[in-house]
């Protein structure tokens, strides 16, 4: 503390006047020396000391209430009221503060708050509740701490039937004592204690019960730090050093558990009324005193009072070294030690800003309060019935910055009902995947966990919403990630593909095969029966009826969405009209031989050429329509199936596809209408009966398609197409040629004129 002022505008005689001042041992400026420059102004210099110490006694009297050390409670920060009201202790706000970041740092959002019947815990508990609240944690409950009987024992079954296992004390001590006894009690276990700053441990808890109670709380501090040199100071305290001091005599008596003995040296006791008792000699040490006898290291509140000397030291340094004409006030002007006026030297006071011997900043902010400093203890009980306070952190509030907190997690030793850091939550965090849904009528740290639904997803715990996922994602099944859509189409790795491609192959071979039978064995009457080119014809057109299905199966693409159905159309008018043509044929051909009958002049290729031609053009005009209007394109449909983004044409205009399957439904109903009349002809025309046949399958699978078709989606409505296409071929086929094939190869001697002539 060595040249803490340097003034530097008056002589030493007047500096040594004041000097004198503080050479008071117990005083903190004691050390206070000036300096020797020579003087500026030799008037303003010359004290004499009655006036110095007239001047600064009223300077003590306008002072003694501008800087507090222990006024703590947050209305004291309101200028509005208190204008001149500043202090070194933390403002209570500051540590409501830190406890709510203490609470969310350990996840304790589920907590119960006591206040003591005062202002400080009243006021105190309410700014914390709030802090709590904003912090993101709930209060289960408010209860007050008095010293009524009945109101204590209402608070504990509060606390019994409380499902919060961390409590926040935000009391004085002097309320605490007989309240803690009682909860103690109850044999309440299983509860984090947390403490303010107004109450700790104190000799009045003399319960085992309650000390084992209170094992592993946390409490919260005004920082103690350091103030070199006053330990020592302390250690080097004597009666001898200070006989006038009446103060040390009774100490020494009552912390090494002797007496004086009277001031002549006579062997008899100052204190009669203590039996058995040594005399103090004087030789006793006080560095073999217990901390908890004579703590010479904690230094919470010295360190206060230590901070509002010097803040006091300070401004009167910087007032009096203050030069008229550059002054803060009106015109330059500087505050006066001797015209003194209480708001000057205030002025002073809320601008100061030093660094104190124990190298922490000291200063105010616009609320008069000093930088927030706390300190963190874990109060801990030993087995062998001794109990001690550690420090395990610390919180800082400067006033430019955010809040610092600082916590050693594995510093701290919990109570013994708790393996782990304790757990105090209403509702457990919900999972990723899962949103949270607040409880009608409760507070929002209670709540449900709903699971997001499809295509949604949370990847945070306690997500308050589900996020929805982008339109070519999906959600995953623990909804906690969007992963890309599965793109579908039918395609030929698939195996309903694979299958449907392989019977469309297989089927068209066969029928490429019976086609080359047929043309091997084309002079045989079976063949020759019934128009043998309409019969290649119809093969072939068979044959590109199973080939037109590989269309559908693969990767939509423009291209192929154009064809596929215009192909299937047309192959199957071509292939209807020929059937068609077929059954016509046979009709003219036996109404041809009856004497008076017109039709012998349309016997021949020339009808059969003809229906078919008709009945091809007019599904040729339907498609070309088609596609000049409205044409087929392929399409993504990322609606229909959940997690699937299926890629499937769109046939452009609907009206146009049904007209085409319509008018192979009106083609098909003729055939089956002409063939079935025609059905009874004699044997060597009996083709009708299996025209007829085919015709019924060709209807009856198409019928079905219908229904069956627009109630799926996807690769299976066209899975739903390629089958109809090859069931309807396949049927055809099998009504119509395979009889005929048994014929030309297994039963040859049928193959004769005669016997095709018998058969019927």
């Amino acid at each position: 503390m060595e040249h803490l002022l340097e003034l530097n505008s008056c002589d030493k005689h007047g500096l040594r006047n004041l000097s004198s001042l503080f050479k008071d041992k117990d005083n903190p400026l004691s050390t206070f020396h000036p300096v020797s420059t020579p003087p500026t102004n030799e008037t303003n210099c010359e004290y004499d000391l009655n006036s110095l110490r007239r001047d600064l006694n009223k300077l003590e009297n306008d002072t003694r209430k501008l800087v507090s050390y222990g006024s703590s409670v947050s209305l004291l920060s309101d200028k509005l009221l208190y204008p001149s009201f500043l202090r070194t202790v933390p403002n209570d706000i500051f540590q409501a503060l830190g406890i709510a970041q203490l609470l969310i740092y350990f996840g304790w959002t589920w907590v119960g708050i006591l206040a003591s019947d005062n202002d400080y815990g009243i006021m105190g508990g309410q700014t914390l509740q709030k802090e709590i609240i904003r912090a993101g944690g709930c209060t289960e409950f408010f209860e007050m701490v008095t010293k009524d009987k009945e109101k204590t024992s209402s608070v504990v079954n509060v606390i019994q039937q409380s499902s919060a296992n961390v409590i926040v004390v935000y009391s004085t001590g002097e309320y605490l004592a007989q309240f803690l006894e009682a909860i103690s009690a109850q044999n309440v276990t299983g509860k984090v204690w947390i403490s303010s700053t107004g109450w700790q441990v104190f000799p009045e808890i003399s319960s085992r019960r309650t000390v084992r109670m209170l094992n592993g709380s946390v409490g919260v501090f005004i920082h103690k730090g350091k103030i070199p040199g006053l330990t020592e100071f302390l250690y080097s305290l004597h009666p001898f050093a200070s006989p006038d001091d009446i103060f040390i005599r009774a100490f020494w008596e009552e912390a090494f558990g002797c007496q004086w003995l009277k001031s002549d040296a006579t062997n008899v006791l100052l204190n009669t009324t203590r039996k058995n008792v040594l005399p103090c000699t004087g030789h006793e040490d006080l560095r073999s005193l217990s901390i908890s006898v004579y703590d010479v290291y904690n230094f919470t509140y010295m360190l206060t009072i230590y901070n509002a000397v010097y803040v006091v030291a300070h401004s009167l340094h910087n007032m009096l070294s203050c030069r008229n004409g550059e002054g803060p006030f009106q015109n330059g002007q500087c505050g006066s030690i001797h015209d003194f006026q209480p708001w000057k030297l205030l002025h002073y006071v809320k601008n100061v800003n030093f660094e104190n011997t124990g190298g922490e900043h000291m200063y105010f902010d616009t609320n008069g309060d000093p930088p927030a400093r706390y300190d963190i203890f874990n109060f801990v009980t030993f087995s062998e019935g001794t109990n001690r306070y550690f420090q395990v952190g610390s919180f800082e509030y400067k006033a430019i910055g955010k809040p610092e907190l600082i916590i050693n997690v594995e510093d701290i030793l919990w109570n013994e009902k708790f393996n782990q850091i304790p757990h105090s939550v209403c509702t457990e965090s919900c999972q990723p995947g899962y949103q949270k849904v607040l409880r009608r009528e409760q507070p929002p740290c209670c709540f449900d966990c709903i699971a997001c639904s499809k295509g949604e997803i949370t990847n945070q715990t306690d997500a308050v919403s589900c996020v929805k996922c982008m339109e070519d994602y999906w959600s995953n099944d623990k909804r906690d990630n969007c992963i890309p859509k599965i793109v579908q189409y039918l395609s030929y790795e698939d195996p309903i593909g694979a299958s449907l491609s392989f019977c469309s192959g297989t089927l068209s071979v066969l029928t490429f095969s019976i086609l080359f039978i047929f043309m091997k064995f084309r002079d045989t009457p079976v063949v020759k029966a019934n128009n043998r080119e309409l019969s290649y014809f119809l093969l072939l057109a068979l044959t590109l009826c199973f080939l037109c299905s590989l269309l559908f199966i693969g990767h939509p693409m423009r291209l192929n969405c154009m064809l596929r159905q215009v192909v299937f159309g047309l192959t199957f008018s071509f292939c209807v009209s020929c059937i068609l043509a077929k059954t016509v044929t046979v009709v003219i051909a036996f109404k041809a031989t009856r004497p008076d009958s017109r039709l012998k002049n349309w016997v021949g290729s020339r009808v059969s050429i003809t229906t078919v031609i008709t009945g091809s053009l007019v599904q040729i005009i339907i498609c070309l329509v088609w596609l000049s209007v409205s044409a087929p394109f392929p399409e993504l449909n990322k609606t229909t199936e959940d997690g699937k983004i299926i890629i499937g044409c769109n046939e452009g205009s609907a009206l146009a596809f049904w007209c085409m399957l319509g008018y192979l439904g009106v083609l098909a109903v003729v055939s089956f209408v002409v063939a079935f009349l025609s059905r009874n002809l004699p044997g060597s025309f009996n083709e009708a009966k299996y025209i007829t046949f085919s015709m019924i399958v060709f209807v009856s699978v198409w019928l079905s398609f219908i229904p069956a078709y627009l109630s799926t989606r996807g690769m299976y409505m066209v899975a739903v197409e390629i089958f109809a296409i090859l069931a309807s071929s396949a049927g055809m086929l099998s009504c119509i040629f395979l009889p005929k094939c048994y014929i030309i190869i297994l039963r040859e001697s049928k193959n004769i004129l005669k016997k095709v002539q018998n058969m019927g």
